[in-house]
C-alpha cells in the first residue's frame, strides 16, 4: 500500500478485521487437527507417519512464505490474499475427503502452499497501514486472534471428531474461508504502487530441495532408516549439496528469495534465531498434547481440545497485556526474555509431570504458564524486525522472518516424532516376552491398538508412550533455553513513531 496519504483510522481497522478472518482461517486449521489426529490415525492407519500429517503442511507452508512476499510486491497483496485462500480452501476440499494416510500427507502439502501466504501478507499488510510504535496493541491483536482461534480449535475439533468424523475438520475452512474473501475484497480497496521483480523461482526451489531433505534425514533417521546407511548419506549429501547452492544463487541472483544482506542486520539475525528455536520447542511437543491426554490420561477427544486449550489461553493473556505494555514503554526485549525463562521453566514442570505420572493440578497450571510466556515472545520479535530495517526490505525481512519460523515448527514437529518413534522403539525392546504387544502395530495403530488390548498389556503400552512424550518435552525444555540465550544478544533499537511514506510503506 504505498501510497501519499495516510490511512484513516476507520479504513485501518475495516482493513484489520479483514486481516484477522484471514488469520483466523490459518489458525483455526493447524489447532482444529491436533485434536483429531489420534482418530484420524485410528481411521487410516499409519502412526509412524503422524508427524508427517503436520510437517509437511508447515513444510510447503515454510517453502513458499519468501515468495509471497516478492510477488503480493509485484501484483498487489489483495491478489495474493484471495490466491493463498483459494488454494488453501481447494486442500482443505480434498484433505477432507482422503482415504489413506499418503493421499492426506500430500493434500496437506498442497493446504500448506495456501497457508504460507496467510501469515506473511497479514504481517506485511499491517506493517503497510501501521507504523511501529503503533504496532504492539495490533500485534497483540493479532497474536491474541491467533490464539482464540487455537483454544477454540482443539475443543471445535474433538467436539467434531466425536459427534461427526475428523473428514468436517477440515470441510469447515470453507464458509471461514469464503467469509475472508468477502472481507478482503471489501476492505482492501487502497491504490497500491506495484514494484517490478525478478522472482528467484531457482532459488525457492533449492531452498525447498534443502529443507526437505533435512527434515527427511530428521524423521526417517533411527526409526525406519539406520543412522548409518546409505540412504541417509544420500540425503545427507543432497541437503548440504542444495543448501550450498542455495547459498551460491542468493549470492548472484538479483532479488534473492532470501536477502544476504539482511544478515549484517544483527536484531534481524537475532530475532529469526529465537524465533525459530522458540518454535520448535513449541510445536515439537506441543503437536503431542493431544495424544498426551487422550491416550495417557484417557480423556475423550473433545475434552482433550479443551484441555490442551490452556496453552492457548495462557497466549491470550499475555499477548493483549504485552501489546499495551509494548505501547507505552517502547521496549520489546525485557518480554521477550521474560517470557522465554518462563517457558523454559513451564516445559520442564511438563517434562517431570509427564514423565512421573502427575495429575491435571500439576500439568494443566504449567500448560498455561507455557502459553503465557511464548505470548510475550512472539508478537515482538516480528515488531523488532520490522523496526530495525528500511521501509524497501519490509516484506522481504518479515516474510523472512516467518520462514524462520515456521521451519523452526516444521524441525520441531519432525524431531518431536522421530524423538516419539525412538523412544517407542527403545521401550519395546526391553518389554518381557510374552507382553502381548505387537511391536509393528503399536507403531502403527496407535490410540486405536492401545484401547484394543487387554489390561496388563495396556497398562505397559501406556506406559511406553508416556515416557516417549515426556522425552518430547524434555528437548523442549533444552530447545526453548536455547532461545533464552539467544533472546540476550537481541540489541533494542527505539521504534520508529511513523512510517516512511515516501518511500512506501513496506
Amino acid at each position: 500500500m504505498s501510497v501519499t496519504a495516510e490511512p484513516t483510522p476507520a479504513e485501518i481497522r475495516r482493513v484489520f478485521l479483514g486481516l484477522m478472518v484471514v488469520l483466523a482461517l490459518g489458525a483455526l486449521d493447524q489447532s482444529i487437527m491436533a485434536t483429531a489426529l489420534p482418530r484420524i490415525v485410528a481411521d487410516l492407519g499409519g502412526a509412524a507417519h503422524l508427524s508427517w500429517a503436520v510437517t509437511a503442511y508447515v513444510l510447503a507452508s515454510t517453502v513458499t512464505m519468501p515468495l509471497y512476499g516478492k510477488l503480493s510486491d509485484q501484483y498487489g497483496r489483495k491478489p495474493l490474499l484471495y490466491a493463498a485462500v483459494l488454494v488453501f480452501l481447494l486442500g482443505s476440499v480434498l484433505s477432507g475427503a482422503a482415504r489413506t494416510m499418503p493421499e492426506l500427507i500430500v493434500f496437506r502439502a498442497l493446504q500448506g502452499l495456501g497457508a504460507g501466504g496467510l501469515l506473511p501478507l497479514t504481517q506485511i499488510t499491517i506493517a503497510d497501514l501501521i507504523p511501529p510504535a503503533q504496532r504492539g496493541r495490533r500485534q497483540g491483536a493479532v497474536a491474541g486472534v491467533f490464539a482464540v482461534c487455537s483454544v477454540l480449535g482443539p475443543v471445535l475439533g474433538g467436539v467434531i471428531t466425536d459427534l461427526l468424523s475428523w473428514h468436517w475438520i477440515f470441510y469447515i475452512n470453507l464458509p471461514i474461508g469464503a467469509a475472508a474473501l468477502v472481507m478482503v475484497g471489501r476492505a482492501l480497496r487502497r491504490p497500491q504502487v506495484l514494484h517490478r521483480h525478478q522472482i528467484d523461482y531457482l532459488g525457492a526451489a533449492l531452498l525447498a530441495g534443502a529443507t526437505t531433505a533435512f527434515l527427511l534425514a530428521l524423521t526417517l533417521g533411527g526409526a525406519r532408516l539406520p543412522w548409518v546407511s546409505l540412504q541417509m548419506l544420500g540425503l545427507g549429501l543432497a541437503c548440504a549439496g542444495l543448501a550450498a547452492a542455495f547459498v551460491w544463487r542468493e549470492r548472484v541472483a538479483s532479488e534473492p528469495v532470501l536477502p544476504l544482506h539482511l544478515l549484517s542486520n544483527r536484531v534481524f539475525v537475532v530475532a529469526c534465531i529465537a524465533l525459530a528455536l522458540t518454535f520448535m520447542g513449541m510445536l515439537g511437543a506441543g503437536v503431542f498434547f493431544p495424544l498426551f491426554f487422550q491416550m495417557i490420561l484417557g480423556v475423550s477427544a473433545s475434552r482433550s481440545g479443551l484441555l490442551s486449550g490452556g496453552l492457548m489461553i495462557g497466549i491470550v493473556v499475555s499477548s493483549f497485556v504485552n501489546g499495551r505494555v509494548l505501547l507505552r514503554t517502547g521496549r520489546y526485549k525485557p518480554a521477550q526474555v521474560g517470557g522465554l525463562a518462563a517457558a523454559v521453566l513451564a516445559f520442564a514442570v511438563l517434562a517431570w509431570g509427564a514423565a512421573s505420572a502427575q495429575p491435571l493440578t500439576v500439568i494443566e497450571p504449567a500448560l498455561v504458564a507455557l502459553g503465557v510466556g511464548l505470548g510475550l515472545v512472539m508478537p515482538n520479535m516480528t515488531i523488532a524486525v520490522q523496526n530495525a530495517v528500511p521501509p524497501r526490505d519490509m516484506g522481504a525481512a518479515t516474510a523472512t522472518l516467518a520462514f524462520f519460523r515456521s521451519l523452526g515448527g516444521a524441525v520441531g514437529v519432525a524431531g518431536g516424532g522421530a524423538i516419539l518413534a525412538w523412544q517407542l522403539q527403545g521401550g519395546i525392546a526391553t518389554l518381557p516376552a510374552g507382553s502381548g504387544i505387537d511391536a509393528a502395530a503399536l507403531a502403527q495403530g496407535g490410540l486405536a491398538y492401545v484401547e484394543s488390548l487387554p489390561a496388563q498389556a495396556h497398562v505397559l503400552a501406556v506406559d511406553l508412550y508416556r515416557h516417549a512424550i515426556a522425552s518430547t518435552f524434555a528437548a523442549g525444555v533444552g530447545v526453548v533455553a536455547a532461545a533464552f540465550l539467544a533472546a540476550w544478544f537481541l540489541p533494542e533499537l527505539p521504534l520508529r513513531g511513523r512510517n516512511d511514506v515516501a518511500s512506501g510503506r513496506q
